[in-house]
Parts: C-alpha cells; structure tokens; sequence
C-alpha cells in the first residue's frame, strides 16, 4: 500500500531536505523513524526538497509498505522517534498512482523578513534579519512584474539541474507587521533557489539600491549573474502543496508562527 504524510520541520539543524553522506538530513531522519513503525527500511519521496535551513510547515511525502497500520499509528509511532524538530502531522492511504512530487499541481512558500535595526535573539533562524528600512511598496510594486509565466533564468542557482526555467507563478504577495515583512509565493513548481534569489531582488528595491522596474529587467535578462543577491535560508518556509481532488489530500495552507 501507499501512504502519504505531511511533514513539518526546522530545517536549522540539518543539511537539507536530501540525504547526505556527510551530514544529518530530514530524510534520512524520518525514514529511520518511519522503518521502525514499519519494521522494514523505509524510503520516501517528498513534493519538493528543501536546502540547508529551509523549514517546512507542510512538507508532502509518501512511501509504499505492506506493513498494516492504522493512520493513528503512523503518525504517533514515527513522531515517537523523531526529534523535536520534526513532526508528522497527518498520515492516509492513497492510491498508487499518487506521487508526492510529479502529482503536485501547486507549491507554495513563505519568505519571513526581520525589518528591523537591531538582530532578533529568540527568530534568528526562523527569520531573515534585515536591519536597513524596506519599502514594501515598492517591494510590491517589483512583485508584480514576476507574476505569471515566464522564463525565470535569472532567479534560478547556476547550478539548478531543472530541464526548463520556464515557471507560472500564480502569486507574489508583500505583507508587513509590524518588524515582519512576508512574501507569500505560489507556482506550478519552482526552481533551485527562485524564491531566495525573487527575495534578494525584493529586499534590493526595498532598501532604495534598485527601481521596481528592475525586476523586469533581471527577468527579461535571463542571466543568473546579473540577478543580485540570493538571500539567505532562514526565512524560507515550504507551507502547502496542492493536489488533484481525486487524491483527496488535506490542504492545510499552514503559515509559520513568528509573531
């Protein structure tokens, strides 16, 4: 059988979503807590994995096992062995064609920016701290020049191994409370470091270094070395995937609590 889960974490403690040889990673971890729920080596797959201190607060995953559990077991039994730094949220028997990344129709991410002068002590890896004034009008006035599709060479790593740059993006929205600014980013699927690199560009013309129009130009460049900055990990959240209704996967549209 085929289960799926949703998966939160902080990703600070951990090289990334991917396992790796040479450092901890959320994979390798919730695949030892889930095998011993099973009692047989677990692999999953996950709607999209995340780098090194990207946090989750619904990560899509799912394994195929014939061990027989209820979806209380699942999710007690690995949130059992599991560090506090990762939890399972849900888990439900789906169907075989499902795929936790190549049934996915949407991802969205939240961007949480730290606006203020001095450093934060209890967000420092739950934020980005930016200690220059931000615009967020004019952040947002930038945001929409990135709305639809488009070639997103320029907003992608160099190193980023997708087969086309091409990306929809439903939704860029900039949003300010108080000392936190958020950018809320919705797609079709998203390439390696878009929203690092979207936001470095954002918080650019934020600070007054660059026009909003100059999102255009970085787009329409479609030259990674000319598209600023990537900003870091810390405030990077993957915070929902959407499915096709017939996989009757819970959208829960979880945002991370910093305030």
């Amino acid at each position: 059988m085929r289960i799926a889960l949703a998966v939160e974490y902080d990703g600070s403690p951990f090289c990334g979503w991917q396992y790796q040889d040479h450092s901890p990673s959320v994979q390798a971890t919730v695949e030892k807590a889930l095998s011993r729920v099973a009692n047989h080596p677990v692999r999953v797959i996950c709607a999209g994995r995340t780098d090194t201190g990207v946090h989750a607060t619904e990560q899509i995953i799912h394994f195929d096992t014939e061990s027989q559990r209820d979806d209380h077991q699942w999710v007690l039994g690995a949130n059992t062995h599991l560090p506090d730094s990762i939890s399972i949220l849900w888990a439900k028997q789906v169907s075989e064609d499902f795929h936790a990344r190549f049934s996915a129709t949407r991802r969205r991410y939240r961007y949480v920016i730290l606006n203020r002068r001095i450093r934060h002590a209890l967000l420092a890896h739950r934020t980005v701290w930016e200690y220059r004034p931000l615009d967020e009008s004019r952040m947002a006035a930038a945001a929409k020049y990135l709305v639809g599709e488009h070639d997103f060479s320029s907003y992608r790593a160099l190193a980023c191994q997708a087969k086309s740059p091409v990306r929809t993006l439903y939704q860029l929205d900039v949003k300010r409370h108080e000392e936190i600014i958020t950018l809320d980013l919705e797609a079709n699927a998203f390439l390696h470091h878009m929203v690092r690199n979207i936001a470095g560009v954002l918080m650019s013309i934020g600070a007054g270094e660059q026009e909003p129009i100059w999102a255009k130009e970085v787009l329409e460049k479609q030259d990674r070395t000319l598209g600023g900055v990537t900003a870091p990990a810390g405030g990077l959240y993957l915070t929902g995937v959407d499915y096709p209704p017939e996989f009757e996967i819970p959208r829960l549209s979880r945002l991370p609590m910093v305030w």
